[in-house]
């Protein structure tokens, strides 16, 4: 895998790891950092032997937010010339399932760095968050839009107007995380639960996927053809064959993405 600055990378099987490296800083977000993870990321994406990816922290926090030293001296004008924020635009383009296994906090950008994945696993005593409020400013990666496609308005504004930290347990209830585990072992469930879904129809997962993600942004009668348009395309797989095949013999199907 190639050397990166602020990540360190690793595959077990077909799952390929993403792990934010940058502990002297509680794994502050600076710019390096999201294009190493994106490049990462797309760079799994290419990989045909890859078919789940996680991302995570170390075994203090996920992320504690953006590098706020970076930001400082920032004007208008210098953001807009930079767009510091479109490199988070590629996350869209991964149809590879991502999840996040978060310990400790995940704040701010980390929170959107979680929120960007399709799934999250936490420790029982993660903390979310999106603290940007009280520094005078507001989530700028994806924040106001994901949380509130998750949680709805009216929780969205009380938790970004406030600035509170949430506990996992309460992100679970509001529908945030998917599952929370003792923090001891939060990384082996995640890779276990990664493992699982390598083993499904790479080509059902990526056509489930964007069916899924249009279900939050079409009406109803266009989510139904694209979710139609999907469940046609994987009868042209050979996975397909081989899942129906493996059935109807009382077998475990051997998917090959094909």
């Amino acid at each position: 895998m190639s050397e990166y600055e602020h990540i360190l990378v690793r595959t077990e099987g077909k799952v390929g790891v993403i792990e934010l490296n940058r502990p002297k800083s509680l794994n502050a977000l600076n710019r390096k950092m999201i294009e190493e993870i994106v490049g990462q990321l797309e760079m799994f994406e290419a990989n045909r032997q890859i078919r789940v990816v996680v991302i995570q922290g170390n075994e203090k926090t996920f992320a504690a937010g953006a590098d706020i030293q970076e930001m400082m001296g920032e004007t208008p004008l210098s953001f807009e010339m930079a767009d510091p924020f479109s490199v988070w635009d590629r996350f869209m383009s991964i149809k590879k399932p991502l999840i996040a296994s978060v310990t400790g906090y995940a704040l701010g950008g980390g929170f959107e760095l979680a929120l960007h994945c399709d799934l999250i696993i936490a420790a029982e005593d993660a903390k979310f968050g999106f603290p940007e409020v009280n520094l005078g400013v507001m989530p700028g990666a994806g924040g106001t839009q994901l949380l509130t496609r998750l949680i709805g308005k009216r929780k969205a504004l009380e938790w970004i107007w406030l600035g509170e930290h949430m506990g996992a347990k309460e992100a679970k209830e509001l529908g945030i995380i998917n599952r929370i585990t003792a923090p001891e072992i939060v990384f082996e469930e995640t890779m276990r639960f990664a493992e699982k879904l390598a083993e499904q129809s790479p080509i059902a997962l990526r056509l489930i996927k964007e069916a899924v993600n249009k279900a939050e942004d079409v009406p109803l009668r266009e989510g139904l053809t694209i979710e139609r348009k999907n469940f046609y395309l994987a009868f042209d797989s050979k996975d397909q064959k081989e899942g129906m095949r493996a059935f109807v013999e009382k077998r475990r199907p051997s998917f090959k993405g094909e």
